[in-house]
């Protein structure tokens, strides 16, 4: 179901995939970089963006997509759809180049769920964080820098994430810390 679910402007929505196979999306800290560059270019125009998470062949995006105004006859879905492709094409090209490859970087589709549940929200922003201690990449959070968590727990830095709709939910910052850093069922969370 959540493969065929369509953008819809102003909704909130964790979008995710996975490379091709057994490939890596991220093989050193400069495809990181390259990737978030790319991601402000054509994601930001058009989405704010919660939290993010990008692993060695995966990432996780929460975004809310903006109004994209009164444009006649456009269909929102593949409008929203056309940025990522840019962004996942250009990211591609690139890499492909880099590392000398052919073929196709990421699986054919692009994964993506609607939020319309707080509770689930809130159980989204700490799975995606936590996405890196799940994996086995590292034992805690902090120590994962390809993730929104560092803005999170810096709020005085300037940040390209929007920050203040997710911190809504949290008092204080050590209260966010806390609730990341805790044990979380993701009883209701499907991710396929």
């Amino acid at each position: 179901m959540s493969n065929t679910e369509n953008f819809e402007c102003e909704y909130i929505y964790h979008v995710y995939t996975h490379a091709n196979g057994k490939d890596l999306i991220f093989r050193e800290e400069e495809n990181y970089r390259y990737f978030l560059n790319k991601l402000i270019k054509y994601i930001i125009p058009i989405a704010e963006i919660y939290a993010y998470c990008l692993m060695p062949n995966h990432f996780h995006l929460l975004l809310r997509f903006k109004k994209i105004g009164e444009i006649l006859n456009i269909d929102e879905h593949k409008y929203l759809m056309k940025q990522f492709s840019n962004l996942l094409n250009s990211y591609a090209k690139a890499y492909n180049k880099r590392y000398n490859r052919k073929g196709s970087l990421f699986l054919d589709y692009l994964k993506r769920k609607k939020v319309s549940d707080e509770k689930y929200l809130v159980k989204l922003l700490h799975y995606i964080h936590n996405n890196p201690v799940n994996h086995g990449f590292v034992e805690d959070i902090s120590m994962w820098k390809y993730s929104s968590y560092h803005s999170y727990i810096n709020l005085k830095k300037t940040s390209k994430i929007e920050r203040n709709e997710m911190m809504q939910y949290f008092d204080t910052v050590d209260n966010f810390i806390e609730y990341q850093k805790s044990n979380v069922e993701y009883d209701f969370l499907i991710i396929d």
